[in-house]
């Protein structure tokens, strides 16, 4: 009897013993999972979220560089404007010593005229004309040039009209005939007008 009992239970435990090796081959998977932390649908969406990731990441990028290239674009201008307006201060920064100075080339260029005149007694010294050309030969090496303007025809950007008289010929109409007052430039700058007599 006690040997039945004892075939029984052996019996017994290699059931059990074969229940449980199959149990946990079907846990197996499920441990394995559970060591790695993460199941297949979670890997799926973890390498979606990096997709994504790397999406708004090379976006970001593209708009750094974007604003890069336009601050770029802004500060080259800026620089060539800087350049630009510094130039021109340097061309002009002696504008209002020679505006002052014309007046005094005027007198000196009345005072020439009056002595090439034969009905005055006046002269134009050797001693007036060397500093007359000394003073003219300073402001023009500063930029200074004096406008050609009688006999050219009349513009309005560069003469000033005082009056208009009957032209004394035909192809005079419409033109200079005489300049009151010569006018300047200061490299491409006018800085005064030449005033002057019309032929209508």
């Amino acid at each position: 009897m006690k040997k039945k009992n004892q075939k029984k239970s052996s019996k017994d435990n290699t059931v059990e013993e074969a229940k449980d090796k199959t149990a946990e081959t079907k846990a197996a998977p499920n441990a394995e999972e559970s060591a790695n932390g993460q199941t297949s649908e979670e890997t799926t969406e973890k390498g979606g979220g990096v997709e994504d990731e790397i999406i708004k990441l090379e976006k970001q990028n593209a708009e750094l560089k974007d604003k890069y290239l336009r601050l770029y674009a802004e500060f080259d201008n800026f620089k060539r404007r800087t350049v630009k307006e510094k130039l021109e201060l340097m061309r002009t920064a002696a504008q209002d010593t020679m505006t002052a100075l014309l007046p005094v080339l005027d007198d000196f260029d009345r005072a020439k005229k009056n002595a090439a005149d034969d009905s005055t007694t006046e002269v134009f010294t050797e001693g007036i004309q060397l500093v007359y050309q000394k003073l003219y030969s300073v402001l023009t090496q500063k930029g200074l040039e004096p406008m050609e303007s009688t006999g050219e025809v009349f513009d309005p950007e560069l003469h000033e009209a005082l009056t208009e008289i009957p032209a004394p010929t035909e192809e005079m109409k419409g033109k200079i005939i005489d300049t009151i007052e010569k006018g300047y430039k200061l490299g491409d700058k006018i800085i005064r007008h030449a005033k002057v007599v019309t032929g209508k």
